[in-house]
């Protein structure tokens, strides 16, 4: 597939991609200042706070990317009756996502405070509740996405963020309904449970990710990341592997071959979301119909985008367009 053939696909068919994105919803808030002082009333540094804002999170931020990018959204996932829940929402609505599928719980919605001094963070305040829910509130959400699966969905991604949602029974009633009904099913894990991700058709990984499973842990290199990927998929019966490997750029592992992509970025200043965005634009790729290696050309080249920016960010349709502009003839193998 050339340039110009992806180039349309974005411009094009991205926007008849029907996702749902399934997991640990969270708002990120952001408070900037400077820092000229200690306190008087303790040893800590004074922050002079000039700016702040909030953005979506975990599973709100790969339902923002896919919005960006022109996909149809839908969001499902846990928050509580709270002022960053109503944030959070407000959020949801300006980027056209459905969020219909968010169940109100009696735990805090899940929200991430960072005070940063300068390009330097000073303080992290987490407000959230990481056990499982009442069961009462997993089958309202079991409920909403056997629901939405009955409708016309092209993929779905499962965001798990440790934070209560993605027990090992709900990952697998997900994929289990999915499959059920010719839906694949992505899924960015997190921690070294893997077994309840299995008959998963993608894993997203990072290389510290999928060390944390191995009994030993493996290089940065091609060989030992293609190895590593085929012991994983057999030991729980993962279809296809994407592994980030941040400088190096990612790998594409399925049964028979290995795609590996260098990295697109030309300066890091914040990994912060990266995953997210990838996961956003390879289940694009495959809801809209592209062969594997050219969704993962595609998630390489924006996750290029995002990790030049500041902060969480949702790459947009015309950000990736312009990145695939910026190619040089014949570089795309995919």
């Amino acid at each position: 597939m050339d340039k110009q053939e992806l180039s349309t696909f974005v411009a094009e068919r991205a926007a008849k991609c029907n996702v749902l994105v399934v997991g640990d919803v969270m708002l990120d808030k952001y408070y900037y200042g400077e820092v000229n002082r200690i306190s008087p009333e303790a040893p800590v540094p004074i922050t002079h706070v000039t700016s702040q804002k909030e953005t979506l999170g975990g599973a709100a931020n790969v339902a923002h990317n896919l919005a960006r990018l022109g996909c149809k959204t839908t969001l499902a996932g846990y928050v509580g009756d709270d002022y960053h829940c109503q944030s959070l929402e407000e959020k949801l609505t300006a980027r056209g996502i459905d969020y219909r599928g968010l169940v109100h719980t009696d735990r805090p919605t899940t929200t991430k405070l960072r005070v940063i001094g300068g390009h330097q963070q000073m303080l992290r305040l987490d407000f959230e509740e990481t056990t499982p829910p009442d069961v009462v509130y997993i089958a309202r959400l079991q409920n909403y996405i056997a629901q939405k699966l009955s409708e016309s969905l092209d993929a779905v991604v499962i965001s798990d963020y440790d934070k209560g949602t993605c027990t090992e029974s709900f990952c697998q009633y997900v994929i289990r309904e999915a499959h059920a009904h010719g839906v694949p099913v992505l899924i960015d894990p997190k921690g070294p449970n893997w077994t309840k991700y299995a008959h998963a058709d993608y894993l997203t990984p990072n290389l510290k990710e999928i060390n944390e499973v191995l009994i030993e842990p493996i290089r940065n290199k091609d060989d030992a990341v293609e190895r590593a990927a085929h012991y994983v998929m057999r030991k729980y019966k993962i279809r296809n592997m994407m592994i980030t490997r941040s400088e190096a750029g990612l790998s594409l592992v399925r049964e028979d071959d290995a795609l590996h992509v260098p990295t697109r970025a030309q300066e890091v200043f914040d990994v912060s979301g990266a995953g997210d965005t990838v996961i956003a634009v390879l289940a694009m790729g495959l809801a809209g119909g592209l062969r594997s290696k050219a969704a993962a050309f595609l998630a390489n080249l924006a996750a290029g985008v995002v990790v030049a920016k500041l902060g969480t960010y949702a790459v947009s349709n015309e950000e990736l367009l312009g990145a695939l502009a910026n190619l040089p003839e014949g570089e795309i193998g995919a």
